[in-house]
């Protein structure tokens, strides 16, 4: 599951929860500091620096004088306010970042994280947010680099999601500080990857995101929580091995289930749903994981969801078939809770009709959805009644599923056929390209949906089943093929075999695989 190229985020909006274009508080922060600066230099940053450590100075001093008597250090702290805002106009000259970091700076605007005045608080994290903005720093790759390496020294990731617990969803001001400390972690972890696992080991985000999570209400902060929570996981199996040990299946699964027989009313909670089962898939990679859904009726909820044919339908098939990938114990439940009479009919093309899956696009993901959720399942059911459950269904109406199949099989070869014609005409036209891109391009074009359809076809075969080998026999032979070109992509795919799983699994899964080569 990639998160990639999506749309740039949009900013924070009390009434309208987003505003696309302008930020009011920094053209008020422009505004106020137009006659003092002119131009946006190292001297400029200089007085801005010295002025805003001034103010901070006073209003440290004002409030130990007069720790019981607020009015007497009120006009302190508007005039911190003051300097804070000044400060974001740093935000249009990013080339200047190494120098504030240089002027040591950042220690005091992050202390005041946790000053007592909580509005004070909400300006630095404005004030962040506006500084690490992904727009801001593109093409300023070197000073963000050392922005956002001098805000983790200063402990900028405890001390944003400290302030982050005492923020109120009730208060606008302060939800919209949620939301802009979401948002400043995020461009943190844009800048600087490793942020995403620094901010989970440091912190107690991860719980307080599952918190947000919980929440039934829908709102714009649980849609951004949902997103920030699918990028933790992503590419780190620390954090997916984390959530999981923090019940987080469990609280993901109850979340998308609020979705099993009704549909998002809006976009945007559309947007969140889809996030959700992007956590639930990323939650999936690691072994352990899959067993707590398992323990957790995740299966049976993603059966029910699927049997609802609401818009969660594609995401429940996505969801069952990271489940049952590399663990048999899925597969297993699947066929005990009746599972296989609602995949094969998904499988035939009786899927639910809206505008979003008419797109062709939409069809062709949950086609390779389901070739891999079937072969996941003759890969994990090996033999037994279930294992005989699961191959009846080929031998249904005529081996209908068997025609299907070869339907499948004919037009994903003509593409990879089409795409391997064309990478010899690019080599022709002297464009250079080694084996392993070549590989590559041909799976984007559908080999690996290809490769299995071939297994599940070599594991009909293995069955010896008269009636279905006389099925595929039939139909190579009204294609013209034979079924040397179906043990060709079998060997292929066999040669490929990567050992990301360790060289044992790699050996085991080859040998499975040089079996059913065998058989043909």
């Amino acid at each position: 599951m990639e998160v990639s190229n999506a749309p740039k985020r949009k900013r924070y909006d009390g009434d309208n929860h987003m505003e696309a274009e302008v930020d009011l508080s920094l053209l008020e922060a422009v505004e106020k500091s137009q006659n003092t600066v002119e131009l946006l230099d190292l001297r400029t940053l200089k007085k801005l620096v010295l002025s805003f450590e001034r103010r901070l100075k006073e209003n440290i001093e004002a409030r130990l004088k007069y720790p019981d008597q607020p009015e007497r250090f009120a006009d302190s702290e508007v005039e911190l306010h003051e300097e804070l805002e000044k400060l974001k106009i740093l935000s249009g000259a990013p080339e200047l970042y190494p120098e504030l970091v240089n002027l040591n700076a950042i220690p005091s605007i992050l202390n005041l994280l946790s000053h007592d005045n909580t509005d004070i608080a909400i300006d630095v994290v404005h004030l962040l947010e506006d500084l690490t903005d992904e727009d801001v720093l593109e093409d300023n790759d070197e000073p963000a680099r050392i922005l956002v390496d001098s805000l983790i020294e200063n402990n900028v990731l405890e001390l944003l999601v400290q302030n982050l617990q005492r923020l109120s969803d009730k208060d606008p001001d302060e939800m919209s500080a949620i939301y802009n400390t979401l948002a400043s972690i995020e461009n943190m972890i844009e800048v600087k990857p490793t942020v995403a696992e620094l901010v989970c080991e440091r912190t107690k985000l991860l719980r307080w995101l599952l918190g947000k999570i919980k929440v039934r209400e829908f709102d714009s902060n649980k849609q951004y929580t949902s997103e920030i929570l699918a990028i933790l996981l992503q590419n780190s199996t620390a954090n997916q091995k984390r959530l999981g040990q923090m019940n987080g299946v469990d609280v993901v699964l109850q979340a998308v289930a609020m979705y099993k027989s009704k549909d998002p009313k809006t976009s945007d909670e559309e947007e969140m749903l889809e996030n959700l089962f992007d956590c639930l898939c990323c939650l999936l990679m690691p072994l352990e994981n899959k067993e707590r859904f398992v323990k957790a009726e995740g299966v049976e909820l993603m059966i029910i969801i699927m049997k609802q044919k609401k818009s969660a339908y594609a995401s429940a098939i996505r969801a069952l078939d990271f489940s049952m990938t590399k663990y048999p114990p899925a597969c297993e439940r699947f066929v005990d809770v009746l599972g296989l009479k609602t995949a094969f009919a998904a499988f035939m093309g009786k899927i639910p009709i809206s505008k979003k899956n008419k797109k062709e696009r939409y069809q062709e993901e949950l086609e390779e959805r389901l070739v891999s959720l079937i072969a996941s399942l003759f890969g994990g059911i090996l033999r037994g009644s279930r294992r005989e459950r699961l191959l009846s269904k080929f031998v249904e109406n005529e081996c209908e599923k068997i025609d299907r199949l070869m339907e499948l099989y004919i037009r994903y070869s003509d593409r990879v056929t089409a795409e391997t014609q064309r990478l010899e005409q690019l080599e022709l036209d002297d464009l250079e390209m080694d084996e392993e891109e070549k590989y590559n391009r041909k799976l984007e074009s559908g080999l690996y949906t290809l490769q299995l359809i071939a297994v599940i076809l070599g594991h009909l075969w293995c069955s010896e089943h008269p009636q279905m080998r006389a099925r595929i026999e039939l139909l190579l032979k009204q294609q013209k093929l034979t079924k040397n070109d179906i043990k060709n992509i079998l060997q292929e795919y066999h040669d490929n075999i990567g050992d990301l799983d360790g060289a044992e699994e790699k050996e085991r899964v080859q040998t499975r695989i040089q079996k059913i080569i065998s058989s043909f």
